[in-house]
This record gives C-alpha cells, sequence and structure tokens, in this order.
C-alpha cells in the first residue's frame, strides 16, 4: 500500500520541475508558456499569477483538453508543489509532452518576486 508521499515521489521522479527564476527568465525571454493552477477556487481566490489557466486538480482530466493544447509549454502550479506534480505526471499520462511542475509552487513563486493578482 502507498502513501500520498510515496505517490507524490514517484511522479515527481517522472516528471521534470522548474524552479521560480527558470519561469521568470522564460517569461523574460519570450517563451511562450501556459501556466496551470490546479489548485482549488477558495486558494485561487486569494491570489495567483497573472494570465494562469485555472482548472482544479479534481478536473484536470476531463476539462484540460479543451483549454490546453497538447503541444503547450505547461507549467503546472500548486500551493506548494505536490499536486502539480501528481497533476504534470497525468498530463504527461494524456499525452502532453513539454510539461513541468512549479518546484515550491505558488508560494515559491511569490517568495522569489514572481507577480501576484
Amino acid at each position: 500500500m502507498k502513501s500520498a508521499a510515496d505517490l507524490i515521489a514517484a511522479a515527481k521522479s517522472r516528471i521534470s520541475e522548474v524552479t521560480p527564476r527558470q519561469v521568470l527568465d522564460l517569461q523574460q525571454s519570450g517563451e511562450p508558456l501556459t501556466l496551470l493552477d490546479v489548485r482549488d477556487q477558495q486558494e485561487v481566490n486569494l491570489g495567483r499569477i497573472p494570465g494562469a489557466v485555472h482548472i482544479s486538480r479534481g478536473n484536470l482530466e476531463t476539462k484540460v483538453e479543451a483549454q490546453i493544447p497538447r503541444d503547450a509549454h505547461v507549467i503546472v502550479y500548486c500551493a506548494s508543489g505536490n499536486r502539480s506534480a501528481l497533476a504534470a505526471d497525468t498530463l504527461q499520462e494524456m499525452g502532453y509532452t513539454n510539461v513541468a511542475s512549479l518546484a515550491g509552487g505558488f508560494r515559491g513563486w511569490a517568495e522569489s518576486g514572481g507577480e501576484v493578482e
């Protein structure tokens, strides 16, 4: 039987993670990115990365294809980087090929000086 920590560790071993600084650098270079916020709505209401697409983790599989093309460069984030790792793993299983999870999540983004709305 696996714990949540086991599932998260396994997902993180299969995905790429990027730091807030790397995402900021990609944005500044003009790299087309899709930021995907997988937090619950009440978390998003408290603040989010400007321009991010919101699909809560519980609705990801049924809603993502209608909003994000499979060839998009997707950076997934949550509050701390665990749900986003699971979501990035799921997106890869669904055929998304350029996906990464934001290490440290929204908290790390804000602490690194990333823009918040």
